[in-house]
């Protein structure tokens, strides 16, 4: 086994900062490639959630360093999020590329926060950083990160809100800030706040992003600001989701871009993986062997190629790499899937809230034969902000991944539409979206969307899904709402199942149907909302399937 000696290193940045390092040197003496993390949750974890050790990476001959970025960790100055990441980025790739040892080469690697940090730093078109292996990342920080279709992502930015607060309350030994941010953070705090815990958080979240985030319900220049920009930018890049990630939204939009400008290789691995871990069972379904992650020897691999220039026969094989759920194998593609949709129609007796036989999904190719089911109907269900319909798995909600949402169905403000059993296995691959012809009695509403399948015994297992606030104008016009990219194999005889409602809490704020973002009024003046949906006729609404 190769010795590896560890280190501490500091250095400063262009504006006197000192930021740390933890730096792995394996036994050698000949000059070695860099891979680089910088992250804000201390550097000894060094993202082991879900990466193998750095002296791993480390042993197959690299120098690794994790860096503590500003004012995190034993790093100093003050961490504001994201606003630093650019400079020190630039300064750090320049700083490690210089190191004892080092052949100049950077590469860089990490998840979430630090997918981030390798985006700002590419940004900058910096000379020594060769590659990166961004995984499970924002790219517009406002569409993929902090909102949803104008849904705030509730559960994940306040529970990430108060994990880096307690962090901020622990360097800074507040003890009874912690405490209080601690308690939140197993059972946060969703309804209107207790006093103590605002003031702790806005105390140290850092620059208050949680309400500066919440007060910029809308796209435009704070955002455009605070997002990476990698306009222009040619490196290739191995980009790494998972199925039931909430920024996979951010992965693909960035693998999409740097197809379409770069001139170097683009790979990307989606796996059936939540956030964290990854692993072969996410929710209750466990997709075997075949899920166990193998980032750290793909991404080794990668390394090998673009830093080491070895090849590793990775350029011989299709770049697009997916995990198809149900049969539970990984399927391999020359690019990202564009195939045509399919539609699948809503139809109804208008007993959709109540009998799961009421509302049915009848393929559009087969409706010219079924005119009588197809006969014009509106399906009305009514939320009620007292008892709002849960969150249950899906890309949103903690825990993520797939769960039996069949009680959840069985709700009188949920409305189901099922298909016939398959006679053949259906394959669904790529991008889904549905289209809703519906109205409400408020100025605004949300709408969730699940797609699931149904075993004969009656489990329904969700998928994908998806989530929008809604506020119609004059026109008659459907509601579109993108739901998770998705690899699904729904067996001959399963069936497929389409829920709508207006709440998916805490996942997403109760919609308090005002006009009025969630939040700024109490709770006790959120309003009942009837939300109608349009059946059949000339006006249907449809499930967008991308077939295989």
């Amino acid at each position: 086994m190769t010795k590896i000696r560890k280190q501490t290193a500091s250095m400063l940045t262009r504006d006197g900062i000192r930021l740390d390092a933890d730096i792995y040197y394996p036994d050698t003496e000949t000059d070695l490639p860099v891979l680089l993390m910088r992250q804000p949750y201390g550097r000894a974890i060094a993202s082991t959630v879900v990466y193998a050790h750095p002296s791993w990476y480390a042993a197959q001959g690299y120098i690794v360093v994790i860096q503590d970025v500003r004012g995190r960790g034993t790093s100093g100055g003050e961490f504001r999020l994201f606003v630093h990441e650019v400079a020190d980025g630039i300064d750090t790739v320049n700083w490690v590329s210089q190191l004892p040892g080092s052949n100049g080469q950077v590469g860089m690697y990490g998840f979430s926060y630090q997918g981030m940090t390798q985006l700002y730093a590419a940004s900058a078109h910096l000379p020594g950083l060769k590659t990166i292996c961004p995984a499970m990342m924002a790219y517009d920080l406002y569409a993929d990160w902090a909102y949803e279709n104008g849904a705030f992502c509730l559960h994940t930015n306040l529970g990430w809100a108060v994990q880096l607060a307690a962090e901020t309350a622990r360097l800074k030994n507040d003890a009874i800030a912690y405490q209080i941010l601690y308690a939140a953070s197993r059972n946060l705090p969703f309804y209107d706040l207790s006093p103590r815990f605002t003031e702790s958080l806005n105390k140290y979240a850092p620059n208050s992003f949680y309400a500066e985030w919440r007060n910029h319900p809308e796209p435009g220049d704070y955002w455009q600001k605070l997002s990476p920009n990698l306009d222009g930018v040619d490196l290739p890049m191995l980009h790494i989701g998972g199925w039931f990630d909430p920024y996979l939204r951010g992965n693909l939009r960035l693998y999409k871009q740097m197809v379409s400008q770069s001139h170097f290789p683009q790979h990307l691995i989606i796996g059936p993986w939540a956030h964290l871990p990854w692993g072969r069972k996410v929710g209750a379904r466990d997709y075997g062997a075949n899920a166990l992650s193998f980032v750290d020897t793909l991404q080794v691999r990668w390394f090998d190629q673009f830093l080491k220039g070895i090849d590793t026969g990775l350029l011989n094989k299709p770049p697009v790499y997916l995990f198809e759920m149900g049969s539970n194998q990984w399927r391999y593609f020359d690019t990202w899937l564009q195939r045509n949709q399919k539609s699948y129609c809503l139809a109804s007796t208008g007993l959709a809230t109540v009998r799961d036989d009421s509302g049915t999904l009848i393929p559009q190719l087969e409706s010219f034969d079924e005119l009588p089911l197809l006969s014009a109907v509106t399906d009305v269900f009514v939320h009620d902000p007292w008892r709002p319909v849960p969150a249950l798995g899906g890309h949103g909600a903690i825990p993520a991944g797939s769960f039996d949402r069949c009680a959840i169905d069985s709700r009188t403000d949920v409305l189901t539409y099922t298909s016939a059993p398959f006679t053949e296995d259906l394959c669904l691959m790529g991008d889904v979206a549905v289209e809703v012809f519906c109205y409400a009695d408020k100025p605004t509403f949300d709408l969730c969307v699940v797609l699931s399948e149904v075993l004969p015994n009656g489990i329904v297992y969700n998928f994908t899904q998806g989530y929008a606030t809604v506020s119609l104008g004059q026109e008659i016009t459907p509601v579109r709402i993108e739901l998770q990219p998705t690899c699904m194999k729904i067996a001959k005889g399963n069936a497929l199942r389409l829920s709508l409602s207006a709440a998916c809490f805490p996942a997403y704020p109760v919609n308090p149907g005002t006009g009025i973002c969630p939040g700024e009024i109490p709770m006790m003046d959120a309003q009942i909302i009837t939300v109608s949906v349009n059946c059949g006729g000339n006006l249907t609404s449809k499930v967008l399937l991308p077939i295989a």
